[in-house]
């Protein structure tokens, strides 16, 4: 008879990973509370001295000539959409699968989304299928570093410059990915980061837009600020010279990002030694298909994001459940595993139903032209879609060997025993 260990969690067996074997993420130092405190004991909790100092600070790390901070992300990303021209009716390349943002952007700015399918193994943009999404309005790309790992930019610039097109790099999750030993933030025109919770470089919130270009960099302050054309540090007139948001940063987040950005290139070293050490503990297991790392990328391992081959687990069925069941048996195990995008972008209703402003703006502008979107036409996509589920937490910084190997072995008894698992059990009956 199976001992309780060898009995699946889910079933009431023992867990794999036992509880507090994998440590909350971020690392919390004395610099983080000396850096914070200092800035709630100043007098500059709007955008103070740590936002400026931060700046400077990640231009440094990541090359580039200029950095803005911001209060997300998606602000970042926005303001790369500004700042390179783009306005009503233009057209926009984007990554069929991505977060949201990737694509909402260019709704901020009046433009339409054209999403062209991702490259299954990385996930990132197919390359070989840019040129034949272009348009006679396509004015840019969107590139996504999905998940950690850069796209092929090479080959994204060689299709922007044959067709005179700007490149946005959408790094809010890429911090510190390389390809061929050049960071991503320095390819394209301008990019943008994100410091969000499950971040790299974690401040709770916010984010940086980056770019070399001065120009460009003018045109995004603009932008972030009210559409002013001086910034908070210098002399205001309080003038708004074109359309503005307020996508400015804030000291005490701003504070928090510098101390992180202290340690930001030893967090990608743990993440990239834990990432090689857990797929060599799951290389060959049956039924999964690990992350790939291409000749000429280093990978940071922002998410570690398996796939489940379906065929060669037999299963015929609905793809969703076999995948929503077995992850469910792997959370039983102590596995922090989710999944993190459950619809490809097309698919998102703001698309589909062309009326993000109301009375389908910008799709019904006088200054664009329609755009189809076939949820069919990204089967990459939505393969992927079905059959992944991710992971950071353990991968990262204070987590080691020991958190990956019980990972790992969590992996193994749930993959080595899917034969056991009854999925109408775990999920109920199909609806």
């Amino acid at each position: 008879m199976a001992g309780k260990r060898d009995i699946l969690a889910i079933e009431g067996g023992k867990a794999a990973v036992p509880k507090g074997v994998i440590k909350a993420w971020p690392p919390i130092s004395a610099l983080d509370r000396k850096l914070v405190l200092a800035s709630l004991a100043g007098n500059k909790h709007s955008f103070g001295p740590n936002c400026v100092a931060f700046e400077k600070e990640y231009a440094a790390w990541n090359g580039n000539k200029f950095a803005i901070t911001t209060n997300s992300g998606t602000a970042a990303l926005h303001m790369g959409v500004a700042a390179c021209g783009l306005g009503a009716g233009d057209h926009v390349l984007v990554p069929a699968y991505s977060w949201s943002s990737s694509a909402t952007c260019v709704l901020h700015h009046n433009c339409l989304p054209v999403f062209v399918d991702v490259d299954f193994d990385t996930i990132n943009m197919d390359v070989k299928k840019i040129e034949r999404a272009i348009t006679p309005r396509t004015k840019a790309i969107i590139v996504v570093h999905l998940h950690g790992l850069a796209a092929n930019m090479e080959k994204v610039l060689q299709v922007a410059r044959k067709h005179n097109l700007f490149v946005i790099e959408d790094a809010c999750q890429a911090h510190g990915a390389v390809f061929k030993g050049k960071k991503v933030g320095q390819w394209g025109d301008c990019a943008a980061f994100s410091f969000n919770q499950n971040k790299c470089l974690c401040s709770g919130e916010g984010g940086m837009f980056v770019t070399d270009n001065e120009e460009i960099a003018k045109k995004a302050r603009q932008l972030w600020s009210f559409g002013e054309t001086s910034t908070p540090v210098q002399s205001r007139d309080f003038h708004a010279y074109a359309l503005g948001w307020m996508y400015r940063n804030n000291d005490l987040t701003a504070a928090f990002g510098r101390a992180q950005l202290t340690r930001l290139t030893d967090y990608i070293r743990t993440q990239r030694e834990n990432g090689a050490l857990l797929i060599r503990e799951l290389k060959g297991l049956r039924g999964l298909i690990l992350p790939t790392e291409p000749a000429g990328h280093e990978h940071t391992w922002y998410n570690f994001t398996s796939r489940i081959d379906m065929k060669a687990l037999g299963w015929t069925g609905d793809p969703k459940r076999l995948r929503d069941a077995m992850m469910k048996a792997l959370q039983a195990e102590g596995v922090p595993v989710g999944v993190w995008q459950s619809f490809i972008l097309p698919a998102m209703t703001v698309f589909l139903a062309k009326n993000a402003y109301g009375k389908g703006c910008p799709w019904s502008c006088r200054y664009s032209k329609d755009v189809r979107y076939d949820v069919n036409a990204y089967p990459a996509a939505q393969r992927h879609c079905v059959s992944h589920f991710g992971m950071t937490t353990p991968l990262r910084a204070p987590n080691g060997a020991r958190a990956v190997k019980a990972v790992a072995d969590g992996f193994r008894k749930v993959f080595e025993n899917v034969g056991r698992l009854d999925v109408d059990k775990i999920l109920g009956p199909p609806k």
